[in-house]
């Protein structure tokens, strides 16, 4: 078999952009999962332990210490034994629990490797498993590079706070606003997904074959495994338990996070098409480096091609967290096993957010501002000042002050300062309101 590279690699997540996304396989790739699930199966012993089960009452917990290893040393030749053994057992989590009995072989552990997932179905496992490692790499990935991008926006509501800019509604010149604040609205927009991101539990299923503790019920009678299962769940692997639920994780909550996820998404998009487009109106330069060329063609061009290649990322992502959220939570009866398929997927929207949002990182910090370009649209825009004549005319109760600017506005192919003005003079206000028109411009009728 052809050893797999970043030039074989089908998707470009494994191939073209791996440097960027590898980051992430320790989160979502098989190697990773294998050992989330090594993880849960272990701490459930541990915590069978520390009931304890009267067969369990002389386990030396200062062995937790080497059954801990089993994942904390995990290594790619543990995960190769794992699916080899897989090949003859046809089922990935029984191989992982014959992969920890032998480890219990090893250590002289034989009496005990019978309480070696103990009780559980597989989904009990892959429902703790696969929110864990998304709940990490959330923490450790994904946060961090959205955190990043956010600080780039916020630093350059600072940088161009006092720079007026034509505001354009329907491709339209409209009352004038700053750069900056233009930006800080991604801003709140972004951190506003976020405070409702951060409420979405991280949910995990526990509860037996078809969620009731059967098997644990009719083992040990008097334990209230309940209790137990959400002692497990939420203090040993730090997830909200699910319950009641079905042999799987019912899933709304992940859709709720997925869903989330899409949402900052489609703002990043809007950003990138907002940049792109200021970028093409020359309010922006490009910084580029020795070398590059923007153009095969045109050597004059400096394309914006980051906020292009985080756009598209972003629309597969996009493709795929829907797909998550609207399938997941549909499972036929007790559990089908189309949301196992789907759920090796996860990683793969993950990959390309993290791609695009690189991207538009990259290029957020390769703009130079063309301040020349926002001031001559400005100038060349002096229309814009009517809403303001306008309205200081409605707070003097001048009549009809509306119609009066359409009709110059409208009828005038040359508004500038000087025929503005010229207006103003043919008001019938006070020489100290016409002075207060006359200090209207463009450059500073900003608002707040």
């Amino acid at each position: 078999m052809q050893q797999l590279t970043e030039l074989n690699a089908i998707s470009p997540v494994d191939g073209r952009y791996r440097s960027k996304t590898q980051g992430l396989a320790p989160y979502f790739s098989e190697e990773a999962l294998i050992k989330y699930r090594v993880l849960v199966e272990v701490e459930y012993f541990i915590s069978l332990c520390e009931i304890p089960l009267p067969q369990l009452a002389d386990f030396d917990k200062k062995l937790f210490v080497e059954l801990r290893k089993m994942y904390q040393d995990f290594s790619t030749e543990d995960a190769l034994w794992i699916k080899n053994t897989e090949k003859t057992t046809n089922h990935d989590v029984k191989a992982v629990e014959y992969f920890i009995k032998n480890k219990f072989d090893q250590l002289g552990l034989e009496a005990y490797k019978e309480f070696i997932h103990f009780g559980l179905t597989s989904q009990d496992i892959n429902n703790t498993a696969i929110p864990l490692s998304t709940k990490e790499a959330f923490e450790n990935v994904y946060m961090p590079t959205l955190i990043s991008v956010l600080q780039k926006l916020k630093e350059l509501c600072v940088e161009w706070q006092g720079v007026p800019m034509l505001a354009r509604t329907h491709g339209q010149p409209a009352s004038p606003t700053r750069l900056g604040k233009e930006i800080l609205v991604f801003v709140e927009r972004i951190e506003e997904q976020m405070r409702l991101l951060f409420n979405v539990p991280f949910a995990a299923k526990f509860g037996g074959a078809t969620g009731n503790y059967n098997a644990h019920k009719i083992a040990y009678p008097t334990i209230d495994w309940k209790e137990f299962g959400t002692k497990f769940v939420e203090e040993s692997l730090g997830l909200h338990h699910s319950f009641p639920t079905t042999q799987i994780e019912h899933y709304d909550h992940f859709a709720a996070f997925f869903d989330a996820l899409k949402r900052i998404n489609t703002i990043i998009i809007d950003l990138d098409r907002d940049i792109w487009t200021y970028v093409s109106m020359d309010y922006f330069k490009q910084k580029i480096k020795a070398g590059e060329v923007g153009s095969s063609a045109m050597p004059h061009k400096v394309n914006p091609i980051d906020f292009e290649n985080s756009e598209g990322n972003l629309g597969i992502a996009n493709a795929i967290f829907e797909h998550l959220s609207a399938k997941l939570p549909v499972s036929r009866l007790q559990r089908d096993l189309t949301d196992s398929t789907v759920l090796r997927n996860v990683g793969v929207p993950f990959g390309h957010t993290i791609i695009a949002f690189e991207a538009t990182l990259k290029g957020l910090s390769k703009l130079l501002l063309n301040e020349n370009k926002l001031a001559e649209d400005l100038e060349r825009n002096w229309a814009v000042v009517a809403e303001a004549i306008q309205t200081i005319l409605r707070r003097e109760g001048y009549p009809n002050p509306y119609e009066a600017l359409k009709d110059l506005t409208r009828t005038n192919s040359a508004i500038n300062k000087e025929s503005i003005q010229a207006f103003i003079e043919t008001l019938n206000v006070s020489d100290a309101i016409k002075k207060e028109l006359k200090q209207i411009t463009p450059s500073n009728y900003l608002g707040i």
